[in-house]
């Protein structure tokens, strides 16, 4: 009996092994930035590697679960996915202290983590050092385009309604390919600008995979949208783009 009991738990271990997603590890890291220190969440898949590297940016409410949950994803997708802290521990569900720090964050502290962030993951042996990509939501959305046109060696980039740049200059400095997921009912960025900017890409010869989700609004894609503006489907079909553009471009 007690050799029975053993097999069979054995065999449902095995089992459960052998149908399970990559499994992700997750530990709190700091790094140099500048002549400070950043940190943030790190998620790496299961196994020696290496593989791709994402950086992940947060919206304004900070490094909160969500976001932590976006890069035990990229991990189980088979990425070294770093989330950057950059409000330094402060998270919120308050929209008025969300937008105060927001505003209070420094642009170039802000800059600052992020190519530290770049780095870190390119020093890192589990990391393919020219396999790093960018990814963000609303204003993590146009931080990872601001590292798209400061940071050369970021091979792709994905925006969630995320404020394009605007200056010509900026836009030809961008080495990376750029996708963009974004709502038509937007008004910030509006799908003009988007569209703009999507333009200004394709002028200097850049790769570039714009979408305008019909219906959709600012922050389509989470589930916790204060605004009653998550929209199921097209965040589902936003998460399968960007999985195929990152495969595509860090992978490939």
């Amino acid at each position: 009996m007690k050799r029975w009991i053993f097999a069979l738990t054995t065999a449902l271990v095995l089992a459960a092994v052998s149908v399970s997603p990559c499994v992700a590890a997750e530990q709190t890291v700091s790094f140099r930035s500048g002549t400070e220190t950043g940190s943030g969440f790190l998620a790496t898949p299961e196994g020696k590697g290496p593989f791709p590297g994402v950086i992940v940016i947060q919206e304004w409410w900070g490094l909160d679960d969500w976001i932590k949950d976006q890069a035990r994803a990229l991990a189980k997708e088979g990425y070294v996915a770093l989330a950057v802290d950059l409000y330094r521990g402060k998270v919120t569900k308050s929209q008025e202290e969300a937008h105060q720090l927001m505003m209070g964050l420094p642009q170039e502290r802000a800059m600052s983590d992020l190519k530290g962030a770049f780095s870190f993951l390119a020093s890192r042996p589990d990391v393919k050092k020219d396999r790093i990509g960018a990814i963000g939501w609303c204003m993590g959305g146009m931080y990872a385009l601001k590292l798209a046109t400061e940071e050369p060696g970021l091979k792709a980039v994905v925006a969630y309604y995320g404020l394009p740049p605007t200056d010509p200059a900026a836009i030809a400095r961008i080495k990376a390919a750029v996708m963009g997921n974004y709502g038509a009912e937007d008004k910030g960025p509006s799908p003009e600008q988007v569209k703009a900017f999507e333009e200004a890409l394709k002028k200097a010869g850049k790769t570039v995979d714009v979408k305008v989700y019909t219906g959709a609004g600012h922050a389509f894609a989470n589930p916790n949208n204060p605004w009653k503006g998550y929209r199921p489907e097209s965040a589902k079909d936003a998460w399968a783009r960007t999985v195929k553009f990152f495969a595509k471009y860090l992978k490939g």
